[in-house]
């Protein structure tokens, strides 16, 4: 039994689960290293829950023996063998650590696979995660990278030993036009991935303190945790000065030449129609800012700078789309939130610079 003074251990060392509840729970939440092999599907546990309900626990238990039993019951046996011959170090839950896990571990022993059980399950690995985020919130060292729409923060943030990428755990780019194509995890998956990066980030650079973008509370669909948010918003801020021809390249490179090519790579023929969609669609979600005429001269000037590079390619057509969205619609909220800022401001310079400067925290 693994007690949960060895969590943070295992967090650390990246350690492997065998997740066995059913799919339904698992996609609510579970951790990055986990793999879902359920002994109770989530329809067999809605069964067997049924049953608990009307005639008891006795009653239930003999259902999902019923319903687990035999060829059903070799084959997740084997599933699960399988699984633990090919991951050393593998670990198992289910959601307190009680019978679901407790049969797993004693079917695996009857193969001769000695697999560790998790004391608590899930709901005590999740809730020593939400405990760390609230000590790290109240004690650790934090510094917002900011700066304008386009700066390339993102990549200075991972060239930081301690920094944290919040738009990779929400699988999103943090702003309007920001939607992946594989979409955004579940809001749960989103924290316990976060939580964990930041506990590796603290316990390797103890000395140093952790670096995040500035961002809104929602990055895409996912939220960050309300108290980790006020730390960031109570946190210093280096703000990154970049000239605006080099934030329309990057932003050309990121949101058109990259994300095309995902789109591509996801829908085959159709990538270009469904990255059109999506583009247009995100347009549509601020026309009431941008105002009704401009947003019918981006919506058409955006349409043509995608056919021409559905056509040969050529990426030239979106400058000018890019430079009037910065120009028109970011810079103008940016500037805003800079005059907020005040003393929270510690350092500004170029990106070079605040590499620099960061890295000597």
């Amino acid at each position: 039994m693994v007690s949960p003074a060895q969590f943070k251990s295992l967090f650390l060392q990246d350690t492997p689960f065998l997740d066995v509840r059913a799919e339904i729970e698992c996609e609510k939440g579970s951790f990055p290293h986990a793999t879902n092999i359920p002994l109770l599907t989530t329809d067999e546990r809605h069964q067997v829950g049924s049953c608990y309900k009307k005639h008891g626990q006795e009653a239930a238990i003999e259902l999902g023996h019923q319903l687990v039993g035999g060829k059903t019951r070799e084959e997740r046996i084997e599933q699960w063998s399988n699984l633990a011959k090919s991951t050393p170090s593998l670990h198992l839950f289910c959601w307190r650590g009680g019978l679901r896990s407790r049969l797993t571990q004693e079917a695996l022993a009857d193969v001769g696979l000695n697999i560790p059980l998790i004391e608590g399950g899930y709901k005590a690995l999740r809730n020593f995660l939400l405990e760390q985020l609230k000590q790290l919130s109240e004690t650790g060292r934090f510094i917002i990278i900011g700066g304008k729409t386009g700066s390339a923060k993102t990549p200075l943030v991972n060239n930081l030993s301690s920094g944290v990428d919040l738009e990779h755990f929400a699988n999103h780019r943090g702003s309007t036009f920001g939607r992946r194509v594989c979409g955004p995890p579940s809001q749960v998956n989103f924290e316990n991935a976060l939580i964990i990066d930041l506990i590796k980030k603290h316990e390797s650079h103890p000395d140093k303190p952790i670096f995040l973008e500035d961002e809104s509370r929602r990055v895409g669909s996912c939220a960050i945790p309300q108290d980790f948010f006020q730390t960031m918003k109570n946190a210093p801020i280096a703000i990154v000065e970049v000239p605006i021809e080099q934030r329309i390249e990057h932003i050309l490179k990121e949101y058109v030449q990259q994300s095309v090519e995902e789109y591509l790579v996801h829908f085959g023929e159709s990538g270009f129609n469904e990255y059109q969609t999506d583009i247009l669609a995100s347009l549509g979600r601020i026309k009431k800012k941008l105002g009704g005429e401009r947003h019918q001269q981006l919506d058409k000037a955006l349409s043509e700078a995608i056919d021409q590079q559905r056509k040969n390619g050529n990426t030239d057509a979106y400058r000018p789309v890019i430079q009037r969205l910065l120009i028109e619609y970011y810079d103008p909220m940016y500037n805003y939130q800079m005059s907020k800022l005040g003393e929270r401001i510690i350092f500004t310079g170029s990106d070079d610079e605040v590499l620099d400067w960061a890295s000597r925290q």
